[in-house]
């Protein structure tokens, strides 16, 4: 099972960053191309990415890139220089259609093919228009490169006309649209950065609400935020003790025959035995269970 629940944002011109991202262990090291680097620093922040991208410091860690848009002059060398460093996904600035995923597999796909690579390049689509959001079960399901959609929120609640707030009711609706078109899609579903680095309990706060929406996983740009968010992630110590007793109590109802089990009065069916079975996966992969379990 592979979790993405923490996807960390490094300035690619930040070279304390860029170097000792991966002492920090979030699921994804996320590198970044666009907003966050000077025009006048795209050049060295490309070549800095390149050189860290194939440090044995992040080999055993999923490693993206976000970069430049296709039509500016930096996109396509940034997509040269890190597909020939090894990056595992490409995360698409501001998504807007369909045609936007589509364009940039095609030079990918041309890239990877005269630099030799047998590796095929994951894509991620971050929604940040309005646009997006109306689009965004198009997206979701138009490549199979395509690992997961993410929420840029900064730029979606300008489009909007609005602005952040506490209570996040400004992204109820592009939330709801971009989980329901990555569950329909069967990849991977994202949330925004939480920018107040200083609010702990914002943080745990709209954490806690994403995750019980049932997204994946949630971007950030504070290291301090990944222990948090992985602890809210992880199943608690009742929920794998349910999902223990139900897969212990299914299997002894097929050993025996029998089509229908209860536990504390309450129906065990397929949909419930699923869920026990994603529990003690989650559980597994966020070290509270052996691989004998």
């Amino acid at each position: 099972m592979k979790l993405r629940r923490s996807m960390l944002f490094v300035p690619g011109s930040n070279t304390s960053m860029v170097c000792n991202a991966f002492v920090y262990r979030p699921d994804t090291v996320m590198f970044d191309l666009e907003d966050s680097v000077a025009i006048e620093e795209k050049d060295s922040a490309r070549l800095m990415v390149y050189h860290a991208l194939q440090h044995f410091t992040y080999d055993d860690m999923e490693t993206a890139v976000r970069v430049n848009p296709l039509h500016s002059i930096y996109g396509l060398l940034d997509l040269e220089a890190v597909i020939r460093a090894g990056v595992d996904i490409i995360r698409l600035p501001k998504t807007d259609t369909v045609e936007d995923v589509l364009q940039m597999q095609e030079v990918i796909e041309k890239i990877e093919f005269k630099i030799g690579t047998d590796k095929k390049t994951k894509l991620l689509a971050a929604i940040e228009s309005a646009q997006g959001v109306v689009n965004a079960v198009s997206i979701a399901s138009c490549s199979d490169r395509l690992m997961g959609i993410a929420l840029g929120a900064e730029d979606f609640v300008r489009d909007l006309h609005t602005q952040r707030t506490k209570a996040g009711s400004e992204l109820m609706a592009a939330r709801a649209q971009i989980l329901l078109a990555a569950r329909a899609a069967k990849i991977h579903a994202f949330d925004s950065v939480f920018s107040d680095v200083r609010d702990k309990e914002g943080f745990i706060r709209e954490a806690k609400y994403i995750k019980d929406l049932g997204f994946d996983g949630k971007s950030l740009i504070n290291p301090n935020q990944i222990s948090v968010l992985h602890k809210i992630f992880a199943p608690s110590k009742n929920d794998v003790e349910w999902a223990l007793d139900v897969i212990e109590a299914s299997t002894n109802a097929k050993e025996k025959g029998l089509g229908v089990v209860s536990i504390d009065g309450k129906m065990v069916d397929a949909p419930v035995i699923a869920r026990a079975q994603w529990t003690l996966e989650l559980a597994k992969a966020s070290g509270m269970l052996g691989g004998d379990e």
